[in-house]
């Protein structure tokens, strides 16, 4: 056995690619003595991220392609094939014993330069609808973990592993109860609280929505946390000045704390805010974001929606939907039980340590 494996891991974009693979990262070095190199997109929030949580990372020019002004994929084109060479001289450099994809637009070189190299690879596609990256890179990976049933319909099922979708570990392990989460807010313990999440760079829909109506909630006694990303931050602040109860932050920096306090979520149908809503068991309304690639957040919120885990509102629909579905549901315990319930039976437990598991596998096989 090696005295120390090297492990690539490429993905990024935004969050919900980016804590997945930190704490794959994260389970590997509590199991192995284990190198890691991140690769990252340049310019995209893994760049700081990573090596916050103490990582190496090396990024990528790769941009994701245009699909409403097609005359600007050719400078898409010239930095995938930028990418492509960068990807083979970051594997030739560092020769990793594995490298491990979990989503984002620098994935696809990367693990295709490891492919061709020879190196083992392996993906965590963390959607219910795999991308066509993923697609084509499963050809030749040789594990793939996914979060949801049925994905023989996309992949071979003999590299299939239902592992789930890794979350935060700080979510996993607050003990806090719904009235401390609420005062560390400055808000009412034992008021019902609205937690509105439109991912890290805001949800301009929701924003839109909430924009409109956060008065009507704030009147009908419904407290509010609303995170708007950096951009809606002046428009959120004038639309809820002089309203008790209401919260308007661009990030929400404790977010244990805000999901202990939370009696409702709206968010978008990103798969890592889908896992850890199973995990916490909270009941949740899922506008799907219409700019993601072939509308698999969508088709993330059907799943749960068809299971009765979740109220999907399509984008389009929310400006006149959102809040009077807010105050719905909100205001229906039986309703809220049940969705609880039926999320919480979705919930996949220990991802990071089953996709570890399969890493690990797949390194002592090779040995």
């Amino acid at each position: 056995m090696p005295q120390k494996y090297k492990i690539l891991i490429s993905g990024g974009g935004t969050g919900g690619h980016i804590f997945p693979a930190l704490s794959i990262a994260n389970a590997l070095q509590r199991r192995i003595d284990a190198e890691i190199l991140f690769v990252g997109a340049e310019d995209r929030m893994e760049m700081e991220r990573v090596p916050a949580a103490g990582y190496p990372i090396k990024g990528l020019p790769v941009v994701g392609f245009d699909r409403r002004h097609l005359l600007k994929n050719i400078s898409v084109l010239l930095k995938l094939r930028k990418s492509l060479s960068m990807a083979r001289d970051i594997v030739k450099d560092f020769q990793p014993d594995i490298a491990i994809g979990v989503g984002g637009y620098c994935s696809g070189p990367t693990l295709k330069a490891a492919q061709k190299a020879g190196v083992p690879t392996l993906i965590q596609e963390q959607n219910s609808y795999a991308g066509v990256t993923n697609k084509l890179l499963a050809r030749q990976a040789l594990k793939i973990c996914v979060a949801y049933h049925d994905m023989e319909r996309y992949f071979p099922a003999e590299k299939i592993v239902l592992t789930g979708n890794p979350i935060r570990k700080d979510l996993i392990d607050h003990a806090m109860q719904p009235a401390e989460a609420r005062r560390r807010f400055g808000l009412d313990e034992n008021r019902p609280t609205i937690l509105v999440i439109g991912g890290s760079l805001g949800a301009l829909t929701i924003n839109e929505s909430m924009e409109a109506g956060v008065k009507s909630l704030a009147d009908a006694g419904y407290q509010v946390i609303w995170q708007t990303g950096k951009s809606f931050i002046p428009r959120a602040r004038a639309a809820a000045k002089g309203l008790k109860g209401v919260v308007v932050t661009p990030f929400v920096a404790d977010m244990a704390a805000a999901y202990a306090a939370a009696t409702l979520v709206v968010s978008r149908a990103g798969a890592g805010s889908i896992s850890e809503l199973e995990v916490l068991g909270l009941p949740v309304i899922l506008v799907p974001s219409p700019n993601v690639a072939e509308d698999h957040q969508t088709k993330n919120a059907r799943a749960l929606e068809s299971r009765g885990a979740a109220v999907l509102i399509p984008d389009v629909e929310a400006r006149q939907r959102l809040v009077t579905e807010i105050q719905r549901i909100a205001a229906d315990p039986d309703l809220l039980a049940e969705m609880s319930r039926n999320i919480s039976k979705l919930a996949l437990r220990k991802s990071d340590e089953k996709i570890v598991d399969e890493i690990v596998k797949i390194l002592y096989e090779l040995r």
